[in-house]
This record gives structure tokens, sequence and C-alpha cells, in this order.
């Protein structure tokens, strides 16, 4: 067995997955079949029917820890030592002269070698 313990799935949970991506496409067939009503009011109806598949899906096991992770990601994105804008701007013009010299000595090599094949193709015909 894994040292990490594994989660249990209930059958509340199972059944509640099962429901959200029927609700969805329900209401993305409702959005089509409901052609004749005024746009905004479809629009409104699929982001509440998509809102209420979220707020169903963070009920479940797996959402929670989903939500826990978003959670501890932004804890951890406010630890994030930025760069400053000089050094951004350094960095980025280094990234393009070293893009630029490496570009240039693959040309160079692909020309060398060019040359080279040409010669070696021409060498028997005069």
């Amino acid at each position: 067995m894994n040292a990490k313990t594994e989660e249990i799935t209930s059958v509340a949970d199972i059944v509640k997955w099962i429901v959200i991506p029927l609700m969805v496409v329900s209401g993305i067939v409702a959005f089509y079949y409901f052609a004749e009503v005024v746009l905004l009011y479809r629009v409104i109806a699929l982001v509440a029917v998509i809102g209420i598949s979220v707020a169903i899906a963070l009920t479940t096991n797996k959402g929670r820890s989903v939500w826990a992770f978003v959670l501890e990601s932004k804890q951890e994105l406010k630890r994030v030592v930025w760069p400053t804008r000089d050094e951004a701007v350094r960095t980025t013009l280094l990234v393009f002269l070293m893009v630029f010299i490496v570009g240039l000595l693959l040309w160079l090599l692909d020309m060398v070698l060019f040359w080279g094949v040409q010669q070696l193709m021409t060498q028997g015909v005069k």
C-alpha cells in the first residue's frame, strides 16, 4: 500500500460527478434549443447552470482538495520574489541577444554545410 492514504469516494460524490456533466450539457443544449429567447437571458441561464455545477463540484472530496490547492497556490504566489523592472528588461534583452547569436551561428553552419555538400555533389561533373 502507498505511504499516502487513499481517498475513499462516497456514493454521493460519484452521483454528483455524474450529475455535473449532465447539467452542463443540458444547459448548453437548452442554450441552443431556446434560440428565440433573448441572448442575454440565455447567457445568464447558462452561466447560472455552470456556476451551480461548480458549486456542486466543490462539495465533493476532490472538489474540496482542488479548492485547497488553489488557496495554497495563492498563498505561495504571495511569497514569490518578483524581479524588478530593470532585472526583467536586462534578462529579456539578454535572451534576445543569445537567440540572435545562436541563430547567426546556426545560419553560418548551414551555409558552410550547404557549400560543402554542393562541392561534393559537383566534384565529378565538369
